[in-house]
């Protein structure tokens, strides 16, 4: 499969005939005609929540950071590293392995703003570092210092590189499932690590800017389910039986790497996490994304955190991050008695 063509006047595809990928688009985002019309509600979710990670606080926690135990400093260093990493790697694996063969305009659209969204992550991110650390490369060298962050973002690297090179129509669904199982599932030991903190009164700061940037990965997560149903409903031939079988092998890896990942950032030193809580939460999340594409759940658990959720959410205006509701939110201040 070649990549979509961008300058494409001759294009004789009507609206009903386009597709998300495999068509031939004359390639005008024209956001009066859309065939997706979930693609442009989520287009105006994501505008609506267009926020700039300097408006967040951060003077506190550099005063927090100083006291937080030793657990506690090793693990928000760990989590930044590896946050700092997906958006690096997600910012260019939209723009460089997605975008160029999906043919949908509006679904172009997304895709690039939510390219955009990743690289404002990796800034909040900078603000973070820069406001708890006298020697920032020391953070950003994490991903490639200490090992079993190393194997993981090796791994994760390893799907994207797997997935790219000769493309085919296979290649394209299950990228799309891995890019669904990147904003679903490798973020979230690490956003809980953040509200774990602020659960106890420490860096809130931070954990404002992990909500803010949580509600975005809802978002990117709803534009990859989405598009993982609209191609079930456009070619059913491609979801075999064969596809399932290692659509779950993709989701059972994910699960057992991000629950050891929880489990090692956390070292059984933080309160209200236990190993098998780590991964009871990340089998539930895991489940959800299952169902969220018309496949039945692989560990049938309950939620063993549902305070993350009170954490993950604004106090203005609700979503439920895990059934994939989302509504648009007011970027006023958070009200941190709630914690």
């Amino acid at each position: 499969m070649e990549r979509k063509t961008i300058y494409n006047p001759d294009s004789k595809e009507s609206l009903n005939d386009r597709r998300v990928f495999g068509g031939n688009s004359d390639g005008m985002i024209n956001f009066t005609r859309m065939k997706y019309l979930w693609a442009l509600n989520l287009w105006d979710t994501m505008e609506a929540n267009t926020w700039f990670p300097r408006e967040v606080q951060m003077t506190a926690d550099a005063k927090d950071y100083k006291f937080l135990t030793p657990a506690e400093k090793r693990m928000y260093d760990l989590v930044l590293s590896q946050l700092i990493f997906m958006d690096s790697l997600q910012t260019n694996n939209l723009m460089d392995n997605i975008n160029p063969y999906i043919t949908a305009p509006e679904i172009n659209a997304c895709l690039s703003r939510q390219s955009y969204e990743e690289a404002n992550h990796s800034k909040s991110y900078a603000v973070m570092v820069e406001s708890i650390s006298d020697n920032t490369d020391l953070i950003y060298d994490m991903w490639k210092t200490d090992i079993k962050l190393r194997e993981k973002n090796t791994y994760i690297a390893e799907v994207y590189k797997n997935l790219s090179g000769e493309i085919d129509d296979t290649k394209i669904v299950l990228a799309l499932f891995a890019n669904q199982i990147l904003e679903g599932l490798y973020f979230y030991a690490g956003f809980a690590a953040i509200y774990a903190l602020g659960k106890s009164g420490k860096m809130l700061g931070s954990s404002q800017m992990i909500r803010f940037i949580q509600r975005d990965e809802v978002t990117h997560l709803l534009l990859f389910q989405n598009m993982i149903n609209s191609v079930r409903k456009e070619r059913p031939e491609l979801f075999t039986e064969e596809l399932e079988i290692e659509v779950r092998a993709m989701f059972r890896k994910a699960v057992e790497l991000e629950a050891s990942w929880g489990s090692y950032i956390t070292q059984g030193q933080i309160l209200g996490f236990t190993d098998a809580i780590i991964k009871q939460y990340i089998e539930y999340l895991a489940d959800r994304r299952l169902e969220a594409v018309g496949y039945k759940p692989e560990y049938n658990v309950k939620h063993p955190i549902p305070w993350v959720d009170g954490y993950a959410s604004f106090n203005d205006q609700r979503t439920n991050f895990f059934e994939g509701n989302v509504v648009n939110y007011s970027k006023g201040s958070i009200d941190f008695d709630d914690f």
